[in-house]
């Protein structure tokens, strides 16, 4: 990405409105400048500086995004600072009824939002619908919070004579949220709804090759009556996740991208006292037995592996095929060679990523595996200059490659080959990551003793994206996951609070105990 210095008078507007994407198709179209939202205003960097938002498909810049300074993120945690307190005592169906509204507000704008995300990211309009439904889903739960947290939290009781104990989730502050670009709005909203609803303050920094999901956000909550200051968004590169990991005022951070960057965050974050979840890489394996269903096994398998092209970590990756399910793989090729790239599955999100991913498929053919389909040099017309790489299939993949073992994070899934279950297992199990993993089979016993041995953290069961679905939480194990419990559900509301116990006597009790 191009950095330049410009004047950025005209673009987003200062009092929280956004100009309309006008875009209605995958046609190339341009649109503004995201601009740091801070205090209820799109504000300029004080740095001047933007750098292009690539539309992926064309290979061609259709925006700009500011850069911003780590003075940018100071004013964005003073202003969440002040504001918090206030917002801490807004009851908690108050600050249902605005995400309530919220959420009607992103639902009216939908069609509007599908394409949008699909122009800075490349999805497909299928895959930007369930990028945004997937968040709001999490929205929806939140917003059932004041009917639940109680009873959650454990509520009231007489513990002892004229004793009773209590005990509430409370707001931590300032929090933040770092989130990647392959899900522009959902993952925001793994986050930001639970922590609101808490009655903290939050810092979003989006990724800033997709920085139009977190500025609509944004504007929808602003227009939903959210406060001025308590929702603030900041752009910008590795020096600001780094002023977020290190800032006094921010309590609790989550993170969602690499296993590298995760670690670091953690690491240095928890050193400070920071409650942190950061979410990591995936290697995700579905193990597949003789007995699995033909055409439910290959369909879904399909579906997982070249979904979003790949570009999400609970895609399914390396297939252990166990014994002979030749009928099935060749099942699979035959589904995998329909799918029409820029139609059913859209580019890469950087050429660099292209780059990076070929050679991934080089250096495994180079090692001996035997390409099945073939996703390299292939273009779309009209999108030549796209980043474009279709469905890959390796077979005879080994445990040795790269290919098996690396976070590929592209449209290329891995067959290697096992003898028995238990063997597939092992093979699973040896990577260091623990994000989730699939079972596919019709005979229950089987499938009851993959869940029980299977080291992940999320798994299905002829389900090929063992993502769960509200109220049930989105989270790894291993090195998928570094922080204690997940980011989203209960467990993610959680997160963003720490539970006050009171006890309360207001009277002697002329039979007490020792205990009262």
């Amino acid at each position: 990405m191009v950095v330049q210095s410009v004047g950025l008078s005209g673009q987003t507007q200062s009092n929280g409105t956004v100009p309309r994407y006008t875009g209605r198709d995958y046609a190339f179209a341009e649109y503004t400048t995201a601009r740091n939202f801070i205090n209820g205003q799109f504000k300029d960097s004080v740095t001047g500086q933007v750098m292009d938002v690539e539309n992926p498909r064309y290979g061609k810049n259709f925006g700009k995004v500011v850069v911003s300074s780590t003075a940018d993120l100071d004013e964005a945690v003073a202003v969440a600072k002040a504001a918090q307190p206030k917002w801490k005592t807004v009851p908690m169906k108050e600050k249902a009824d605005i995400l309530y509204r919220f959420k009607q507000i992103m639902e009216r704008d939908m069609e509007e939002l599908c394409w949008l995300l699909s122009a800075e990211n490349g999805k497909t309009y299928p895959e930007s619908f369930g990028d945004i439904d997937k968040g709001l889903e999490v929205c929806e739960y939140a917003i059932s919070l004041p009917n639940i947290a109680n009873a959650q939290a454990g509520g009231q009781l007489d513990v002892s004579r004229g004793i009773s104990c209590r005990v509430q989730q409370e707001a931590l502050g300032v929090v933040a949220g770092i989130a990647p670009f392959n899900f522009p709005i959902m993952v925001p909203l793994w986050m930001i709804p639970n922590a609101l609803m808490a009655g903290n303050s939050f810092v979003l920094k989006p990724a800033s090759y997709v920085p139009y999901g977190a500025m609509r956000i944004a504007a929808a909550l602003k227009e939903a009556g959210l406060p001025d200051g308590v929702f603030n968004v900041v752009y910008g590169r590795r020096d600001i996740v780094s002023g977020i990991a290190d800032h006094d005022d921010i309590k609790a951070v989550g993170f969602v991208g690499s296993t590298p960057v995760a670690k670091m965050l953690y690491g240095r974050g928890s050193t400070l006292g920071k409650r942190m979840l950061c979410l990591g890489s995936a290697k995700n394996h579905m193990i597949v037995v003789p007995d699995a269903d033909l055409e439910l096994t290959a369909t879904t398998a399909v579906a997982s592996a070249y979904g979003c092209a790949g570009q999400r970590c609970m895609a399914a990756t390396v297939m252990v095929a166990v014994g002979d399910v030749q009928h099935i793989i060749d099942r699979m090729v035959e589904i995998a060679k329909k799918i029409k790239l820029g139609k059913d599955m859209g580019p890469i999100i950087t050429a660099e990523d292209k780059k990076r991913i070929v050679g991934h498929i080089d250096a495994a053919e180079k090692a001996g595996a035997k390409v099945l389909i073939d996703g390299r040099n292939m273009v779309v017309e009209g999108a030549e200059g796209g980043n474009w790489v279709g469905p890959t299939i390796l077979d005879n993949v080994t445990t040795a490659m790269p290919a098996s073992c690396e976070e590929i994070f592209g449209p290329v899934l891995s067959i290697v080959h096992a003898a028995t279950l238990d063997e597939a297992l092992a093979i699973a199990n040896a990577v260091p990551y623990g994000n989730g993993g699939s079972i596919f089979t019709q005979n229950g016993g089987t499938a009851r003793y993959a869940v029980e041995r299977l080291d992940v953290g999320m798994m299905g069961v002829n389900v090929g994206v063992p993502v769960p679905r509200e109220p049930f939480a989105f989270g790894g194990w291993k090195d998928s996951g570094f922080g204690h419990g997940d980011i989203t559900g209960w467990g993610g509301f959680l997160f963003w609070t720490r539970a006050k116990k009171t006890t309360e006597k207001w009277a002697l009790q002329s039979d007490s105990t020792w205990m009262s």
